[in-house]
């Protein structure tokens, strides 16, 4: 009888784990769709220029996929070089520069990818970055995309992720509280960076076919049971 309870819990546990992991996929894929429905509407809205870009957090998150197009001068000596970020199959550094703009204000521009030198990993690469002042036509997010890390306390032009406030306070910059995440089109600069930006809601069917995944198992599990305790059980009586 004890054996026989044991194997009801661990069943039903069972089921009731991978049906909830398949719910989960499915509820991940509802979100993603309303993030493209998101940002399918904003992207159809004016771009935003230097003066209507946020001042502060909660205005940050409210433009956040609205399109930008804002002017400045560079300060290509506060460039940092984010590390371990892969594209098309290729290890390299994700870029990010001040943007200087009118009135004092600046704005991290994540500007592009750029391959790594393997030979020698502390190298930089060598990015054209013009002085003169240039437009930047890009995306508004909130932060250039992070990676885990033991400790956020790197320094210096190569780090594994970057934090607005955190970089305000240690550039000195008076930075806007977002990036601009500088797109390719017609315009764009030949600094010889690569600006394919994954979309961030493609990847729909995969969470489709991962509930599938689990709630064939779930099924799996249940028909095991009903045929193994209660199905052949019979089969076997004289």
């Amino acid at each position: 009888m004890r054996r026989e309870l044991i194997v009801i819990v661990a069943a039903l546990a069972g089921v009731a784990l991978t049906a909830r992991m398949g719910l989960w996929q499915l509820d991940r894929a509802a979100q993603k769709l309303d993030l493209q429905q998101s940002l399918d509407a904003r992207s159809a809205l004016p771009p935003l220029d230097a003066r209507s870009l946020a001042r502060d957090r909660a205005g940050a998150e409210a433009q956040q996929h609205r399109k930008a197009s804002v002017s400045g001068r560079w300060l290509a000596d506060r460039t940092v070089f984010l590390d371990n970020r892969p594209m098309q199959g290729k290890t390299g550094f994700i870029v990010v520069t001040p943007l200087a703009l009118d009135g004092g204000k600046a704005v991290l521009v994540q500007r592009g990818w750029v391959q790594r030198d393997f030979a020698d990993r502390a190298a930089l690469p060598q990015v054209a970055t013009s002085s003169e002042p240039v437009t930047v036509h890009g995306t508004v997010a909130l932060n250039p995309p992070r990676l885990f890390e033991f400790s956020a306390t790197a320094s210096g032009p190569i780090r594994q992720n970057l934090d607005v406030p955190s970089f305000a306070r240690e550039s000195g910059l008076d930075l806007l509280p977002l990036v601009v995440v500088q797109q390719e089109g017609p315009g764009s600069p030949a600094d010889g960076l690569s600006r394919r930006w994954p979309a961030p809601a493609t990847d729909v069917q995969k969470h489709y076919g991962y509930a599938f995944q689990w709630f064939a198992l779930a099924a799996v599990i249940t028909v095991l049971y009903v045929w193994h305790r209660l199905i052949r059980p019979r089969f076997r009586r004289p």
